[in-house]
């Protein structure tokens, strides 16, 4: 099985002393590719330039600044995040959105610097890679605003509910699932949630190195995640769906290739365009 891991933050210091190694194990568990996240300038820098270095999978980054960050964002941000990201490394925006849980920005300084970043991505033709918690109902109405000129658009991390999901599903939104679903104190209802999001709309993360699933044997006493545990995501996905773990691997893999562009080929590999609320395939 080759998975690709959505969200991993490998600029974190928790990989600083064996990055290469997270890799090697990534590699060897079936980690065909990982999309570093960038969350602030000084990381999405530092996302694509490990994108930039030689590894035995394919390393792939976003650039964005986080709303934990949000208060950062101005002209000299924008510029940065533009040159970023129209390299070849980025093949995202983001992580960009809204999040009312801590608001170390403000609310207005999120969503100004959201809608701002969802602007840059429509410029520069990318798709976005979304965080939202807490803050669905100010977090959709900027994204439908939005939506119908952007190149593709995955909530990552999701974590909501029924309704949440299916209003993301109406924008025709991707989903990214993490080792929340496989903690049973407060990931029991994305068990039942699973099925409903269409195959082509479903992918799987680690966010690394957060969210460690509760769910694994032998979990590291330093509670650290990282991409070779990601088979323990797919393994959850798999039961909720009451699928194959072969054939759930093969077709989130398919779908994050297709959205970021992943095959060789990446005129073939553009989001779905956008067809409009309740938009179906």
């Amino acid at each position: 099985m080759k998975l690709v891991d959505i969200g991993g933050n490998l600029t974190n210091k928790a990989f600083k002393d064996d990055r290469r190694d997270v890799v090697a194990r990534a590699g060897a568990g079936g980690v065909a590719s990982v999309i570093v996240t960038g969350t602030t300038v000084p990381a999405s820098v530092h996302a694509r330039e490990i994108a930039m270095e030689p590894w035995p999978i394919e390393i792939r980054s976003t650039a964005g600044i986080h709303p934990h960050h949000a208060s950062s964002y101005g002209p000299l941000a924008r510029r940065s995040l533009a040159e970023l990201g129209r390299t070849r490394e980025v093949v995202a925006m983001g992580e960009c959105g809204l999040d009312y849980n801590r608001n170390f920005s403000t609310p207005a300084a999120q969503r100004a610097a959201f809608e701002a970043q969802l602007e840059l991505a429509r410029e520069i033709g990318k798709p976005v890679f979304l965080h939202e918690r807490d803050a669905h109902e100010d977090f959709v109405e900027i994204l439908a605003r939005h939506r119908h000129a952007l190149a593709g658009a995955v909530v990552h991390c999701f974590t909501g509910t029924r309704a949440e999901l299916e209003r993301y599903l109406e924008l025709d939104l991707h989903i990214g699932l993490t080792g929340w679903i496989c903690d049973e104190r407060r990931g029991k209802h994305l068990v039942d949630l699973v099925p409903r999001i269409p195959a082509d709309r479903l992918m799987i993360e680690t966010d690394a190195p957060y969210l460690l699933p509760r769910s694994m044997p032998g979990r590291p006493r330093s509670g650290r995640n990282e991409p070779a545990f990601l088979t323990h995501v797919l393994r959850a996905v798999a039961q909720g769906r009451g699928e194959p773990e072969e054939d759930v691997a093969r077709a989130t893999t398919a779908t994050a290739r297709r959205f970021f562009g992943l095959t060789p080929e990446r005129d073939s590999g553009c989001p779905r365009p956008y067809r409009g609320h309740g938009a179906r395939q």
